[in-house]
Parts: C-alpha cells; sequence; structure tokens
C-alpha cells in the first residue's frame, strides 16, 4: 500500500514539474520588438571596417615617473603594512 501511495505521488509531482516548465525553451517570449534604422548594407559596411583601438583599449595611460626608488617604495610598504593602513581581507576599512 506504501509503494503505491509513493509512485502516485511521484507520478503526480513529475506531471505537475512537466506542466510548471511548459513554455518556449529558447525564451522567446522575452524577445523585445525593435525597429531598425540603418540598412542591412550599412550595418554590413560598417562589420568589414576595422575599429581604430587607441592604447590597446585597456585604459592604460603610460608609464610615469615618480622619482622613487623600488627600495623606498618597497619601505613604504611595509611601514604602512605595519601601521594597519593597507586593508587586508574582506573587511576593509571600517
Amino acid at each position: 500500500m506504501k509503494t503505491t501511495k509513493l509512485f502516485a505521488v511521484a507520478a503526480l509531482s513529475a506531471f505537475a514539474a512537466f506542466g510548471a516548465h511548459a513554455d518556449e525553451a529558447d525564451g522567446s517570449q522575452f524577445a523585445i520588438n525593435f525597429n531598425s534604422t540603418r540598412s542591412v548594407a550599412e550595418v554590413k559596411a560598417e562589420a568589414l571596417t576595422p575599429v581604430k583601438v587607441n592604447n590597446g583599449s585597456t585604459g592604460f595611460i603610460g608609464v610615469t615617473k615618480s622619482g622613487l626608488d623600488r627600495s623606498d617604495v618597497r619601505a613604504e610598504a611595509i611601514s604602512a603594512l605595519r601601521n594597519g593602513e593597507i586593508p587586508q581581507g574582506e573587511i576593509g576599512y571600517m
């Protein structure tokens, strides 16, 4: 008797699960309708022209001269770490 009820509950839950997911698999119900203002030929021509990239498009401006030695920077970093001026972990400054 228990086994029969278990199979019945499993069958009903499987049926309910299939009904809950009865929608388009590709998500087409969320598609956005828009009207293009450019022709297909114009878009294809733009796609064929190379894009100018400045500085690798990374936002890197360039190397600057600081006037400090490597050992000076290292000493300042060690001092700041010892004084607790550099946040560590996920807490950071509070």
